[in-house]
């Protein structure tokens, strides 16, 4: 909150919107407060079934987009979905196969698996145009981009966290702003 400017504050706590002023903590992000917040906010049971859509958290500046992605990894029991204009954005944690089942009148065709902090020395897709088995990917080195969408279900298994993100498709609906 500590960029938040005056009339944004003034148009949300006229509307009744709690705010929290947390900007005394210049370790953490915004959206790593909010996470805190509503995960402090639930029983441990809630906690573990927890799917949370953040927008607003790309698109700006790189160092914010950074620290927003570093909260996924922050958080990886929990689902935490990064959601722009472009594209959405979600951990995929190395503990187990995942199965993403694709809108595609939503969603799709171009998407990504991005290894971020850690190499995988092993990665293996299926549904995708160019799949991949057993593929080593780094910075430096390989990394999934522009790769395709091919069937209604992705699958993924790798030995390290990985990013997922895939394209949104413009649905061609006027979007009403009604904030400053």
């Amino acid at each position: 909150m500590d960029s938040i400017r005056p009339d944004v504050l003034d148009f949300y706590l006229t509307l009744g919107t709690k705010v929290i002023d947390e900007s005394h903590d210049q370790d953490t992000t915004d959206l790593d407060k909010c996470i805190v917040y509503i995960r402090d906010s639930a029983s441990n049971q809630e906690t573990s079934r927890f799917q949370i859509l953040a927008t607003g958290a790309l698109g700006g500046r790189f160092d914010h987009e950074a620290g927003n992605l570093n909260v996924l990894y922050r958080y990886p029991d929990t689902r935490i979905v990064l959601l722009s204009d472009d594209c959405l954005i979600q951990l995929l944690p190395k503990t187990h196969l995942h199965e993403i089942h694709i809108h595609s009148s939503l969603e799709g065709p171009h998407c990504g698996l991005i290894p971020i902090g850690t190499p995988s020395a092993k990665t293996t897709t299926s549904g995708l145009k160019w799949d991949l088995s057993n593929t080593e990917m780094r910075f430096g080195g390989l990394i999934s981009t522009s790769n395709l969408v091919n069937e209604e279900k992705i699958t993924v298994e790798s030995d390290s966290d990985l990013l997922w993100t895939i394209s949104i498709k413009k649905t061609g609906l006027p979007v009403e702003n009604n904030t400053p």
